[in-house]
């Protein structure tokens, strides 16, 4: 049996769903950094700080943990990232976040990082990926470490700042002018339990569950029955993630044709495939795709 640990805060609401849709609910009572999954291979689930995980799951006092990318490179965790699970605090999907560089918006003289004056003062969360960066430029600066509310700041010279959209910074008179690192949610293992072969098997049922549903967000089931006729028109306008099933109906000119689309087409490609001769069309949604 194996332990996880998924973040609390921004990323929770998100982390819980995640969990509920690859059937792994966790359920959450009044002992809220304490809940339980009902799942034989799973002994023991807690919900920490996502800045703590990566140090915690490379310790080994958890087997599987969830954290960002952001995370894992501010602590130097030694730990294995199992998968990318690409959601954030406000999306199911397209989970990319940035740790970004910025200056106050009136200092129109700095327009890139190497243009940073030596001594400036640098509010940030994260002071390693920020001391490294500027020290691999050659410019000394001073790091002052923010407990949250980076961009309120207004006193210093600039900050490092993690971002989806950028609209905060823009909002408090800050400007980007470096992005330092890509984040993306990270599923990681501690490298002792990777290696123990009854523990890795766990391991991958759970990523595969779980990747299975990120695969599946967005995505559509489209069935209909095609005349032989009409097959190769209406495959032509099939946008499959591989090529679609197809097979013929018992004693009849017709074929059953399936495919997976995404959810964003749908309502296009519907009418269009009906105009094109498909019938009996039928769109299911998708809890998990394994691949």
């Amino acid at each position: 049996m194996i332990t996880i640990v998924i973040p609390k805060g921004s990323l929770e609401a998100q982390t819980l769903l995640l969990f509920k849709q690859a059937d792994l609910e966790i359920k959450v009572t009044n002992r809220e950094y304490n809940p339980s999954i009902e799942d034989p291979r799973i002994e023991r689930v807690k919900i920490l700080r996502p800045q703590e995980i990566p140090e915690y799951v490379e310790k080994g006092y958890f087997d599987l943990g969830i954290t960002g990318r952001d995370w894992i490179a501010e602590r130097g965790a030694d730990v294995v990232e199992i998968a990318d699970l690409s959601y954030s605090k406000m999306a199911e999907k397209e989970g990319a976040v940035k740790i970004v560089l910025a200056v106050p918006a009136d200092r129109t003289e700095i327009n890139e990082a190497k243009d940073v004056p030596p001594q400036s003062k640098i509010s940030t969360e994260y002071p390693k990926l920020t001391k490294s960066f500027f020290d691999n430029l050659g410019i000394p600066v001073q790091i002052f470490f923010s407990y949250g509310a980076t961009e309120a700041k207004d006193m210093m010279d600039g900050i490092v700042e993690l971002t989806e959209t950028g609209e905060t910074l823009r909002k408090n008179n800050w400007r980007i002018i470096h992005t330092i690192l890509e984040s993306h949610t990270k599923l990681i293992a501690n490298k002792d339990s990777w290696n123990d072969s009854s523990k890795r098997a766990e391991i991958e049922e759970i990523k595969t569950l779980l990747s299975g549903v990120i695969e599946a967000r967005g995505k559509v089931l489209l069935s209909m029955n095609v005349a032989e006729t009409k097959l190769k028109e209406v495959m032509s306008a099939l946008p499959a993630m591989k090529k679609p099933t197809i097979s013929q109906l018992y004693e009849q000119d017709y074929y059953a044709v399936e495919t997976v689309v995404s959810k964003r087409e749908v309502n296009v490609l519907i009418p269009k495939l009906k105009s094109m001769g498909a019938e009996d069309i039928i769109e299911m949604n998708i809890t998990k795709i394994v691949q």
